[in-house]
């Protein structure tokens, strides 16, 4: 898959030649200078590169069409470092594919009152061609993003990073691809949708090979292969005495590194991001497989269960967006409700398959094997742990018929408060914002699935971009949510997005 190391955003300032050779060489020096500040002191996660300065339709042209040909070029960010007129940059933005960011800065921070005269404002009119430039934007209908604030600012470089991180996990879902094991859990509507129409818009595609293709791949694996990760899981996690050497399901544990094993050779082989399993269609495989999914999701790759590929391929991206920042990112199904008046709380899980990245800080896993009355295979193994307490989000991709919509839910994770000894899954208790009730009305009012992907890594930020630069509805549920409202938002977006307009 793409990685940071590897992509490039590329940078240019917008200036006339009405201003004479001199102020355009010092627009150069200017953005030469905060071009190496953004890559030695920003502490930004994707290289800057500086491209000439645009000053001709032309060049602004071809510089689009490099951007788009360009196999590590991510995301465009312009600075209106002049005024620019913006019919020289219609012809090259009509024809930009990748995302775009206005950075509405100036080089200097501060107004030099006492030696200000017409040449330095000439220079630092960044006010007056960054209006131009949203102008021809909003005209044109091209979703764009914009920071605004003096470019040495720690928010600024906070903005820029997460809309690079947005970019890199865009970039990645044009070659991405999820593979499903099996067909849709049975009945289920949900986790049905058009894959089509979502390569269409996302780029992924999805396609499904029968169980019986891993199973050939899993049965392949050598003795020696699956001795070695067992010896990984007793270095990394608590054993149970059942799964411990010479325990009664210490077969099923073998059984399980077998899985984990052909499972991850099989995406390797396919080049594939992320996969679906169904427990309605494991033919050939011994168990259910727990532990392989949260160790495969650990690793970066996306999952769902029921065949649920929507999901699968959103958590594949939100990894993607996430790599590097603390906190986890996991698949999550709310499961049950504590309804107790004042400490309304939900406890979310899926049976075995929570990627330990959210595990809570200090915790080892305990690594267990237990019966899963679901299925009809052998009991499956599966890593047990509580999730760190602290801000997350649940957000969910679905299919409408007429466009993928995305609800997101602000949560307040705690510390679990009550062990579980008769529940032998990984799980995560959450208050969501403003409360279960409103929060599980929008919920439900917007369609969203009972699948999710649950980050304490990324904010609602990333999601607003992701949203944005992909064109697509955003359904926000937080603390200022109202049901009455969010009953509107639905109506508007009705509107909204059957307009042309709205892309």
């Amino acid at each position: 898959m793409f990685v940071y190391k590897e992509a490039e955003i590329w940078f240019v300032a917008g200036s006339q030649h009405l201003y004479g050779s001199e102020a355009l060489e010092q627009i150069k020096k200017n953005i030469q200078q905060v071009t190496d500040y953004f890559n030695h002191e920003a502490n930004l996660p994707v290289k800057i590169v500086l491209k000439p300065l645009a000053t001709k339709p032309d060049d602004i042209f071809n510089l689009c069409q490099e951007v788009n040909y360009s196999a590590k070029c991510v995301g465009l960010i312009t600075w209106l470092h002049t005024f620019s007129p913006a019919k020289m940059w219609i012809n090259g933005l009509s024809h930009l594919q990748k995302p775009l960011l206005q950075l509405h800065t100036q080089f200097n921070e501060v107004v030099p009152w006492d030696s200000m005269d017409m040449d330095f404002m000439n220079l630092n009119q960044t006010a007056h061609g960054g209006r131009e430039f949203g102008f021809i934007g909003s005209r044109m209908r091209q979703p764009h993003s914009l920071v605004t604030g003096y470019w040495k600012d720690k928010e600024v470089h906070e903005q820029i990073a997460k809309w690079m991180r947005v970019c890199v996990a865009i970039n990645a879902e044009k070659t991405m691809k999820i593979v499903r094991f099996g067909d849709n859990m049975r009945e289920v509507a949900v986790t049905e949708g058009n894959k089509v129409s979502a390569q269409i818009k996302f780029g992924y595609s999805v396609n499904t090979h029968a169980v019986g293709d891993l199973v050939s791949v899993i049965n392949a694996i050598t003795e020696g292969d699956i001795a070695q990760l067992i010896d990984e899981y007793e270095s990394l996690y608590h054993l149970t005495p059942v799964a411990q050497i010479n325990g009664e399901k210490r077969p099923n544990l073998i059984d399980a590194a077998r899985i984990e094993l052909g499972i991850e050779q099989f995406l390797k082989q396919g080049n594939y991001c992320g996969f679906t399993t169904t427990f309605e269609d494991l033919y050939g495989m011994t168990q259910l497989p727990g532990l392989a999914v949260q160790r495969l999701m650990a690793k970066g790759y996306g999952f769902a269960g029921e065949g649920d590929w929507k999901t699968a391929a959103l958590l594949s991206t939100m990894k993607l967006m996430a790599k590097g920042l603390s906190g986890g990112t996991a698949f999550m199904e709310d499961y049950t409700y504590d309804f107790t008046k004042g400490n309304e709380l939900v406890v979310g899980s899926h049976m075995l398959e929570v990627c330990p990245s959210i595990i809570d800080d200090g915790i080892k896993p305990l690594l267990d094997i237990q019966h899963l009355g679901i299925g009809g295979k052998a009991d499956p193994a599966r890593l047990i742990f509580p999730s760190k307490p602290g801000a997350a989000i649940n957000v969910s991709l679905i299919d409408i018929g007429n466009r993928f919509r995305l609800v997101a839910n602000e949560l307040e994770t705690i510390k679990q408060p009550y062990a579980l000894p008769k529940l032998p899954v990984a799980c995560a208790v959450w208050k969501p914002k403003p409360s279960l009730k409103v929060s599980a009305e929008a919920w439900i009012l917007a369609g969203a699935a009972h699948h999710s992907v649950y980050s304490q890594a990324l904010s609602m930020d990333y999601l607003r971009l992701y949203a944005q630069l992909h064109n697509i509805e955003l359904l926000v549920i937080d603390e200022d949510t109202r049901i009455n409202d969010f009953r509107n938002a639905l109506r508007w977006n009705e509107i909204a997005y059957c307009n042309p307009y709205a892309g």
